[in-house]
Formats: C-alpha cells, structure tokens, sequence
C-alpha cells in the first residue's frame, strides 16, 4: 500500500479481472463504488500521473502484457425504475458496475421488454454502450435513452444522449473521438410495457418452436431461448477463459458478396445498410480454425463456436494474439475479407 494514497493497491494480479485469465499485472490498481469515490481517486497525483484502464467485468479484455499504470475498477452499483413515461415506455437506471446479464433480469421481473435479446451477455453495465453491444437482431441503442459519465481531466458529471453517443456497429465515441476521457457512471434505458418481440434473427424462432412455444412469446421466453442458444455455442468464462466473440462481423458491399457467393455458394449474409454482414465464425470455421489447439493445447478456438478464442490454461496473452493474426490472415487469403477483433488488446 501506498502511504499517500492508502485506496491504491500496489501490484495486484489481474488474473481474476479478465474472462480470459490472463496473469498480468497492474501497477496501481483501485476499485470505486461511486461518482464520488471515482472522482477522489482521480484527484491522486499518482492517478492524474499515471495511465489509467477502466475494468467492468474483465469480459472484452486480452492482456498482452502488464499494465504499467493504474486500473480503476468500477463498483458502482444500483437498478431502479425511474419515471414512467407518456408513450407508456419505462425508464431504467442502473449502475455501471451492475453485471449487463443482472440487468436484463431484473427488467423482466419488471414486466419489462427490450433488452431480452441480449441476455447473458458478459460484462457490466458501463462497458456496454462503449461498444454498443448487440445480438439477435437487437442493439443497446434501440433501447439506449442516456448514460452519465466522468470527465477523467475535470471530475465533472456530464450526461450523453443516443445521439451524442454516435452508436455504430460495436462503436461508439468512447472508443473513437472521446477514448480515455470519460468513465461511465450509470446507464438509463427506455423499456416497454407492451412486449415487442423480436424473433426474426438466428435461430431464436426454432428455438421457441422447440421449447413448445407456438403463439407469440413472451420478454421471458425470448430470453429464454436466447440463453439456450447462447449456452449450446459459448464456453462458460469460469470453465474456459475466453472473452466471447473474438472477432466483429465483417460488412461488405453487395457487389463483392455477390461476387463471393458465386465462388462460394454456401456463404451467409444478413442486410445491412451500405452492404452485407458477413458472420466471422462461417469463414473462420471454413479456413479450418474450428476446434484447432496449440502451444500443447493451452490455448486455440472453441470447438462449437470458431468466433470464439480460448485459453485452456497457461497462455500468454501474446500467444493468443498470434494465434488471432493467424486466423486473420487466413481469411484474408481465402475470402478477401479483413476481419478486425471486438476484443480490446493491451
């Protein structure tokens, strides 16, 4: 412990941080559990001085080597309804230190609808609008109505719309113009009372049909089924390190998808605007990556789901990011196509 700053630990191990369990070490590492506990450690000249990483839940991580500065572990925890609104939608807050799976749950003991397609999803409330995370046909800024963050140079609380947000595909101004400048604080989303059920994306609808649900499901059926699917493809972080989808899905235009599904006739795509979302885990499996393992099998890709990246046991967060060029250049070779990762490198 530091004599000056007795809240900062001094070289902590970050292996229980990360979802990948990854054995880096962080400098200076410190958790908070409020605005205010954030905004003291923030006016540490240790911290002013130092490189900081915001850690949630550790999900969206590969450490390639220590952290030569300091982690601020966010803590902040809290889930209420707000004020019910004219249109009949229902406001959410909830801490950015809330896990996102616990928020969605508690949404649907609400009564609440729209964020059920994106159940189990790992990691925390504040890491998700920083990538606008998305699945099933449904992404947080379709629910997303603002979120508070810190001004890391200032200390000052400052709100951000949807629009101020500028929301993409797994972007947002967190990870672009303003990266390294806020820390989020609370996230507040709008819900429905109504049910608006969104079953058109994979295979939520089979999944249903083979649950015996045959008229229109519920928010708690389509979570349902979507933790089925969710679990059937994606290794459980406590079994095996992993960080989920390793990779985005790439987009193409229409004429260069036309031009592969010619070549390759099997290829699927989904419609995007300006193209076509091509899925990683098909071309990372038809290159043959599915199920492959390496250095003695310490590390290598899931064997029911190629997207995904795994640690076994002993990898090196250096291993695991080779073994991502590889399957990078790989797809590259044979489609033609740049995949880029979805999981943050350090």
């Amino acid at each position: 412990m530091s004599s000056a700053s007795p809240a900062l630990q001094h070289d902590v191990s970050l292996r229980a941080y990360n979802t990948f369990g990854i054995d880096a070490k962080a400098r200076l590492f410190a958790p908070f559990r409020s605005a205010e506990e954030l905004r003291a450690l923030l006016q540490l000249p240790e911290v002013q001085q130092a490189p900081k990483l915001v850690l949630g839940g550790g999900s969206n991580l590969l450490f390639t080597q220590d952290f030569d500065g300091v982690v601020l572990k966010n803590e902040i925890r809290g889930l209420e309804t707000l004020d019910e609104q004219a249109d009949g939608t229902m406001l959410v807050r909830a801490g950015a230190g809330e896990s996102w799976h616990g928020l969605v749950e508690y949404t649907l003991a609400q009564g609440l609808s729209g964020i059920e397609n994106l159940s189990l999803i790992p990691g925390t409330v504040g890491a998700a609008p920083l990538q606008n995370i998305g699945a099933y046909g449904v992404e947080l800024k379709d629910a997303f109505e603002y979120l508070e963050a810190v001004e890391i140079s200032s200390g000052q609380l400052r709100r951000f719309s949807r629009e101020e947000c500028g929301f993409g595909y797994r972007e947002s101004v967190f990870k672009g113009p303003l990266r390294g400048q806020y820390i989020v604080t609370g996230v507040v989303l709008r819900l429905h009372r109504r049910p608006q059920a969104n079953t058109s994306y994979g295979a939520i609808r089979t999944t249903l049909e083979e649950m015996g649900v045959t008229e229109e499901p519920t928010p708690q059926q389509v979570s349902q089924a979507v933790i089925s699917i969710r679990r059937s493809k994606l290794p459980d972080p406590a079994q095996i390190g992993n960080a989920g989808s390793f990779f985005k899905n790439p987009e193409v235009s229409q004429a260069k998808f036309d031009a592969l599904k010619a070549q390759f006739p099997e290829l699927p795509g989904y419609p995007v605007p300006g193209g076509v979302k091509v899925p990683a885990g098909w071309l990372i499996e038809q290159c043959g990556w599915k199920g492959h393992r390496a250095g003695e099998g310490r590390y290598g890709v899931h064997d029911r789901q190629a997207l995904v990246l795994v640690n076994h046991g002993g990898a090196t967060g250096h291993e695991v990011r080779a073994l991502a060029e590889e399957i990078i250049a790989s797809v590259r070779e044979r489609f033609g196509i740049e995949l880029h990762p979805e999981v943050n490198i350090m």
